[in-house]
């Protein structure tokens, strides 16, 4: 089996544990979330962190997105705009929303792009040295890329229920690791990487 199959396989497996859970459990999950890291993850003030409006059975950011914007962050939301591409917009209280591709919500054409310096990142499956599996369609992989292009280093908090950790990772040269990862029991950090700036 080859890498991509076998990715494929645990995001199936992965993603029907994730569908399982009941809804109460996803909220209360979510909420541990926010109460693990809402005030350990370590910006300055007006630093760019992208969140994610939560599509099906994911982990529903938003009260963690709400406690890091009450500590100064300016928050914005990956659009997607085509098959490859995302961008992030600015998130101002008040402003709709729209829908914007592959069943996402986010800020419409007039908010302002923003390039972030921390990525709140939905996934499938990780393991425990840092390796994850998206969805397949590898937006977070050419957005991190053409941040990095641009002389950035964004740091990569996955976000995640326990039921989704894997073994390992089939990881290939073109993938990018997690600096952290944060579930309903907790905030760990790979990679060396303290959380600190």
């Amino acid at each position: 089996m080859t890498p991509k199959e076998q990715k494929a396989e645990l995001r199936n497996q992965k993603l029907a544990l994730r569908d399982a859970m009941p809804a109460e459990q996803r909220i209360e999950a979510s909420l541990a979330m926010a109460d693990h890291a809402g005030d350990i993850i370590a910006f300055e003030p007006g630093a760019v962190i992208s969140g994610f409006w939560p599509i099906r059975s994911e982990a529903d950011i938003r009260p963690l997105m709400a406690r890091l914007a009450e500590r100064g962050a300016r928050l914005c939301l990956p659009v997607v705009l085509d098959r490859e591409t995302i961008v992030f917009r600015e998130l101002v209280r008040g402003a709709p929303l729209m829908k914007t591709g592959f069943g996402t919500t986010g800020p419409g054409p007039e908010a302002a792009p923003l390039d972030p310096e921390i990525l709140l990142v939905p996934l499938s499956a990780f393991d425990a040295v840092g390796h994850r599996i998206g969805y397949g369609a590898g937006h977070y992989d050419r957005a991190i890329t053409r941040l990095r292009a641009k002389g950035l280093s964004p740091r990569l908090i996955g976000i995640a229920f326990d039921c989704q950790e894997v073994p390992a990772v089939p990881a290939q040269a073109h993938d990018v690791a997690l600096d952290a990862i944060l579930t309903e029991t907790g905030f760990r950090i790979f990679n060396g990487q303290d959380g600190q700036d």
